[in-house]
């Protein structure tokens, strides 16, 4: 009964996407609006009822920012694409996916993710500097089994997005395209340096349709190149466009610094890369993880404040950028502070190694060992469920970064050991680096939390 009333949803839902698509005389508001009422029938009060309405505003805003933002995507992505996109993407993970996950949290008592992030492997074609994949070596792989089990195993708690990182995932890019036609109803993202995107794989990527990329970027040719190698940036402009010929959809991924959050955010950058096709851009905050960690590349208070208000800037509907832009540290507030522990994600290393967070590297579950339940039941991700939010301010989320001496404690109380293949690292010494940074932002995160 089950299987054919999701069946029954998922073709309403493909119905009314299938309508916007066609876009006839360049008017698919109907189409728009009735996919925000399946929404809302489907997820009900999973969603705040002042969202659905925020849809509706934008929907029927035909010359807003945000809806020549969408029409512009009708026009320029593959079909296939699209349409793969919003199925996977926003019916099976974000409605259907989201409905199981829920139930599964209720009866195993844990966090269970919306989302994977996954190493298929610790190599790399590339040597960037302060990269946390570095930190594990360049010999460990996760095979197309083993990957393929933990998606398994994923879709049954109700996940159906995976990320991958690495390394380079694309140096597997043979298998994510063939986990990709496996998993044909799951939506699948990776994290590039870009510099293996070819028109074949392009290609492959408009016949599966699930699969989207984030491309790897720390400024222009000179910044960029100094970390990543001579001619990688221009290697990554060709990349993306190819990309954009062959109607993909796919964005930036940034980490900004105390060295480069002005370029990073200048209109001059955000223009170039949204010229060559980016949809969307991911801005990562620096974590001086690892032993060798550059501290001096963690923002200061100053600059921290100014990303929280340039962020929103860019997305701001009046004198914003086409383009959506996401702070994976200032952005708390929409998702209730830290979303790692597998309470929204969790990562799995290239060795196994199931860990809260990308960037924390400690661990007493390996999926070659347990399964995927019994690795989001570990000591140390319990420890998280328990302990979040970590802070009441959701724009001090993290228990490093901002709240170092949460993660110690975890730690230590579980048991959980380093990750780190080549140079393990203690959660003192990994917390030490952050001790100041947390004291110098507290007094200005909650100025503007009070705000």
């Amino acid at each position: 009964m089950g299987k054919l009333v999701h069946q029954t949803e998922r073709a309403a839902f493909g119905k009314v996407i299938d309508s916007a698509m066609k876009r006839i005389n360049k008017d698919s508001e109907k189409s728009f609006l009735k996919m925000v009422d399946l929404t809302e029938s489907f997820a009900k009060d999973r969603f705040r009822p002042e969202s659905y309405e925020a849809a509706r505003k934008i929907i029927r805003d035909k010359d807003g920012k945000w809806m020549s933002y969408v029409n512009r995507i009708l026009d320029e992505v593959s079909p296939n694409v699209i349409r793969t996109t919003a199925m996977n993407l926003g019916f099976e993970a974000m409605l259907s996916g989201t409905k199981i996950m829920h139930e599964s949290r209720e009866k195993y008592q844990c966090n269970i993710p919306w989302l994977i992030l996954m190493d298929p492997t610790s190599a790399c074609n590339l040597k960037c500097t302060g990269c946390w994949a570095a930190e594990y070596g360049h010999t460990l792989s996760l095979t197309y089994d083993e990957l393929d089990n933990i998606i398994s195993q994923g879709k049954e708690l109700g996940i159906y997005f995976y990320m991958y990182t690495g390394g380079e995932p694309l140096v597997r890019k043979a298998d994510i395209i063939k986990l990709c036609e496996k998993h044909k109803e799951c939506a699948f993202h990776a994290f590039t340096n870009g510099t293996l995107v070819d028109d074949a794989f392009c290609e492959e990527m408009d016949r599966v349709g699930n699969l989207s990329l984030s491309i790897s970027l720390e400024g222009y040719e000179e910044v960029n190149d100094g970390r990543r190698g001579s001619g990688v940036f221009n290697q990554v402009m060709e990349a993306m466009d190819k990309l954009k010929a062959h109607g993909q959809i796919f964005g930036t991924s940034i980490c900004y610094t105390s060295a480069n959050i002005d370029t990073v955010t200048s209109d001059e950058f955000l223009d170039m890369i949204i010229e060559k096709g980016c949809r969307y851009t991911w801005y990562f905050h620096y974590m001086p993880v690892g032993n060798d960690a550059a501290v001096e590349l963690l923002p200061t208070k100053e600059q921290r404040e100014y990303m929280y208000h340039r962020v929103r800037e860019i997305r701001a509907v009046e004198g914003g950028k086409p383009i959506f832009a996401f702070d994976f540290q200032n952005d708390g507030e929409y998702v209730g502070g830290c979303i790692a522990g597998g309470r929204n994600y969790c990562h799995i290393n290239p060795n196994g190694d199931v860990e809260p967070c990308v960037f924390i590297h400690y661990s007493s579950a390996n999926i070659k060992e347990v399964s995927l339940l019994e690795a989001l039941q570990q000591p140390l991700f319990m420890a998280y469920r328990e302990g979040q939010p970590f802070n009441e301010n959701h724009l001090r989320p993290c228990p490093m970064l901002e709240n170092p001496e949460k993660l110690m404690e975890m730690v230590r109380k579980t048991g959980a050991r380093s990750t780190d293949m080549q140079s393990p690292e203690s959660v003192e010494h990994l917390c030490g680096k952050c001790e100041l940074y947390a004291q110098e932002w507290k007094d200005k995160a909650n100025e503007l939390w009070r705000k």
